[in-house]
């Protein structure tokens, strides 16, 4: 092979095609998440804008973008599409049975019909995977220790999502076991939200749960909260700065970071059927004190010691 062509060959950047939820810049947390995708290709020798190349696109709350996002990365030829959403994951299957497609803490994989197996996925697509048996379970033992009252928790969640719906059933499941009334909040687009708002409050709950399919409407439901000093509950740290009381969840940094592996292997030449799809290994919990003093509530020290972050 002539030296000029090896020469062009090995200056061939990496092109990987990101499809978002929401911009990096908004919030913050999802810049976090970023950085720590970008680290782990760094860990593997790539780095951007010399052998890794990264298109970036964001739905910011328009769901028809996918679709338009997916035909684009496909006409350019990227070598893998990346996606923390099951959306985007599924519409890109749709369009395309060849190029590798990784998720990041997508809820259940094989439930969501994106894989066959977690350890033989089958196919096109792979990744991490962001449930894990027993994590709501979890996150509400956490929360009546610091909401002791806890007697009626609202659940907002979106009915047409099947990651949310999953969650909702395990949900009213837990709670049973537990004695905890649930009230069911449905939100499937913006003009359910303050229906359901002031529907939620006549019912007059002790705490909030939030699944992350309502992410986009954080804003308004962590302000109504507020005037109703109502501690939100979360899986996932991206809704503790804007308020939530707190959240306990898969690390989604490690989980972003972890992917870059999957991806590593896939230019190299590992076939996305061939790669067994991962299961969270970090988990943290994240409490809000200025939160808690907004709803009236004393965290205890014991909590408090176990958390991974305080927000003061």
């Amino acid at each position: 092979m002539p030296v000029a062509v090896q020469a062009q060959q090995a200056a061939k950047a990496a092109q990987i095609g990101y499809i978002g939820t929401e911009s990096p810049t908004n919030p913050p947390e999802i810049g976090r998440l970023w950085a720590a995708f970008l680290q782990g290709f760094r860990e593997q020798g790539y780095v951007a804008e010399r052998n890794l190349a990264i298109e970036r696109r964001y739905l910011d709350g328009k769901n028809e973008r996918a679709a338009i996002f997916v035909t684009e990365f496909l006409q350019m030829k990227v070598d893998v599409i990346v996606t923390p959403s099951t959306q985007i994951a599924r519409t890109a299957k749709e369009r395309t049975s060849t190029v590798p497609i990784v998720f990041i803490g997508i809820g259940d994989p094989v439930r969501d019909g994106l894989v066959a197996s977690l350890v033989r996925p089958g196919g096109n697509v792979t990744g991490i995977a962001g449930q894990y048996p027993d994590l709501q379970a979890k996150a509400l033992q956490i929360m009546r220790e610091a909401v002791p009252r806890l007697s009626r928790l609202a659940v907002i969640w979106n009915p047409a999502n099947p990651a949310s719906a999953a969650g909702w059933k395990e949900m009213e499941a837990i709670a049973k076991a537990a004695g905890v009334a649930l009230v069911s909040v449905e939100i499937q687009g913006p003009a359910d939200l303050e229906p359901a708002l002031v529907a939620m409050s006549r019912e007059r709950p002790d705490a909030l749960h939030v699944h992350i399919a309502v992410l986009p409407y954080r804003t308004r439901i962590v302000e109504h909260a507020s005037v109703h000093r109502l501690p939100i509950m979360a899986l996932n740290r991206i809704w503790a700065p804007p308020g939530a009381l707190m959240t306990y969840g898969p690390d989604y940094a490690d989980m972003y970071r972890r992917a870059t592996f999957h991806i590593g292997k896939i230019l190299k030449g590992v076939k996305p059927a061939d790669l067994p799809v991962e299961q969270p290994t970090k988990f943290e919990l994240v409490i809000n004190l200025k939160a808690a003093k907004a709803s009236g509530l004393t965290v205890p020290p014991s909590l408090l010691q176990r958390a991974d972050l305080v927000i003061e």
